[in-house]
């Protein structure tokens, strides 16, 4: 890992930290989950930075994925919430960390398990470290608050105008005998529940990334893709599209890609028995003693 990149996912990192402790401020009762996901957005480009996703604030059974439309008014209540923030400099993935913050205050132990168990799993890190040793920890965390992981979450390497690639890091011990290297570039995020621990695929999703360029009739999408295209497969959101153009394009737009396969959505992630979900997540470069990008 050459000087420059390893400065750009430092300061990405940073960015992605100071972005996350800022809309943990802002999540109170009452407010806009919107309004958040657009104060945090703006914090991380006044920073230097570029979302390296959209802000993503789920609630109660909701693991990940869920961000709200340009229209949307639903305020934060008593939920359980997950703010997530990903940051590049230059497509350089170093921040993606998140943060569960329970309103109702009945909650502390849930969002005790996820993050204790990111703690446990970063004391371990290093090279030659078996994928499934960290499940394991992980796994032993979190059921010592009694509470299960979810399985089919999992943390994932970072790259280059990348969010998500190998190796993926199980929340349980899956018999991954895949060792971590010098100068991986991973994402730690373990996922508590009092559900099943098994998400499905909800809908409606708005997230989507450009998967499959190609020319396509619809003026409107058209002018959607050569904006979409400029973040060179990253994710978007239909909120970013809805201020470039308006809400009914947007959605027609997104429609139309989706139908022509022109785009991938990722649909919110829900418990399959609706209990509530709390997430902790870190960005990393492992090392013997691993650089922890998103610690402030």
């Amino acid at each position: 890992m050459d000087a420059e990149v390893l400065e750009k996912l430092k300061k990405a990192g940073r960015i992605a930290a100071e972005a996350l402790d800022y809309a943990k401020s802002l999540v109170k009762p009452g407010v806009l989950l919107v309004d958040v996901c657009d104060k945090a957005e703006e914090k991380i480009r006044m920073l230097g930075g570029e979302p390296a996703f959209p802000v993503q604030v789920s609630l109660n059974d909701c693991a990940a994925h869920f961000c709200p439309e340009a229209d949307d008014k639903t305020e934060f209540s008593d939920q359980l919430v997950k703010v997530d923030i990903g940051v590049h400099i230059d497509g350089w993935v170093g921040g993606d960390n998140a943060v569960t913050i329970d309103l109702s205050k009945e909650h502390a132990d849930l969002v005790k398990a996820s993050r204790e168990a990111l703690n446990n799993a970063l004391k371990m890190v290093k090279p030659g470290v078996k994928l499934k040793e960290i499940g394991a920890v992980i796994h032993e965390a979190i059921t010592g608050y009694g509470f299960s992981p979810v399985r089919n979450l999992s943390g994932h390497g970072l790259g280059h105008y990348t969010v998500h690639e190998r190796p993926s890091i199980p929340n349980y011990d899956n018999g991954d005998d895949t060792e971590l290297k010098e100068d991986d570039l991973i994402a730690i995020e373990p996922f508590a529940t009092n559900g099943a621990g098994i998400i499905y695929e909800s809908s409606p999703a708005t997230i989507f990334s450009l998967v499959n360029k190609r020319p396509v009739r619809l003026p409107i999408a058209r002018k959607v893709i050569d904006e979409v295209d400029k973040l060179q497969g990253l994710p978007f959101t239909t909120r970013w599209i809805s201020k470039k153009f308006s809400a009914a394009q947007a959605r027609l737009a997104i429609m139309h890609l989706k139908r022509q396969e022109i785009i991938k959505e990722y649909p919110p992630l829900i418990d399959k028995n609706h209990g509530l979900v709390s997430q902790a997540e870190h960005s990393l470069i492992v090392k013997d003693t691993p650089v922890i990008l998103t610690k402030i």
